[in-house]
């Protein structure tokens, strides 16, 4: 699927495919840059960016925002075990960032999964300020991760290829955004290091950055982009002083505050 996204077709034929699609997922284009020709490819639709200003970031300098458009499928606390709970599932961080010891990091912190659905903007953002410590691809299947996916996929954000991206912050501690491949993304790439394109014919590994030459991210800029749609999972620490602000089910979009100060979190106010 992935390569046939990329494929150029006659712009007729795509333009009949984007606007079948736009129907079909009630996607609607007024908030994307349109190429006054129209898209190349498919995958160039698919991969589209929005217009300067549509997403504003969270005012409040501390909130850790949804680095994506979706719904949150999931979200919760980090039990002791490094463990955690999504859609009746049980799974451990270590193994989700295929880190046993960054896992252990993230016990007694909290997590957000948020679901990109077909009609999403599927650019992934940067939640905070804050450098890159690690970006870390670990091969997988590719199940779909849509409710019954998740649902009835024994493991299936560990099983499935995903990106792992820690940034060091100044405010709370390490924060990691996972961004989970499924059916229909053939391609994963990352913005600020050309070398990591999933399924490309090169295999990348993992990359750990020192202090003087790692990448400085401030919240909203870009991290990657999912060639169809997917999942992203976000892991907070015990100290990073946060508390949820939406609950599953909610849509949400990117720069809007999805953990914020606990004195301001639905947690404390429930």
């Amino acid at each position: 699927m992935g390569r046939l996204a990329r494929v150029g077709v006659p712009k007729r034929v795509l333009r009949m495919a984007v606007s079948a699609y736009c129907k079909a997922y009630d996607v609607d284009l007024a908030d994307y840059e349109v190429p006054k020709a129209g898209f190349d490819t498919f995958d160039a639709f698919f991969t589209r960016t929005l217009k300067p200003g549509l997403r504003p970031m969270d005012p409040e300098p501390d909130a850790l925002v949804s680095p994506a458009d979706g719904r949150v499928e999931d979200a919760g606390l980090i039990e002791v075990g490094s463990t955690l709970r999504v859609k009746g599932h049980t799974y451990s961080v270590g193994e989700l960032l295929a880190d046993r010891w960054a896992g252990s990091l993230y016990a007694g912190g909290q997590f957000a999964v948020i679901y990109l659905s077909p009609r999403d903007y599927h650019r992934v953002h940067a939640p905070v300020d804050g450098r890159v410590r690690t970006v870390r691809h670990v091969p997988g299947t590719l199940f779909p991760v849509n409710e019954i996916g998740v649902r009835y996929v024994p493991r299936l954000f560990a099983r499935n290829e995903r990106v792992v991206i820690e940034q060091a912050t100044p405010r709370h501690g390490p924060i990691t955004t996972v961004m989970v491949g499924a059916i229909g993304v053939g391609r994963i790439s990352v913005a600020f290091d050309d070398a990591l394109i999933t399924n490309s014919g090169h295999a990348y590994g993992e990359s750990i950055y020192a202090a003087h030459d790692a990448p400085e991210l401030r919240r909203g800029d870009e991290l990657g982009t999912f060639h169809l749609g997917s999942t992203v999972i976000v892991f907070t620490g015990p100290g990073s002083g946060l508390g949820l602000v939406k609950r599953p089910g909610q849509r949400i979009r990117m720069g809007e505050a999805l953990l914020r100060t606990r004195a301001r979190s639905v947690e404390d106010c429930a």
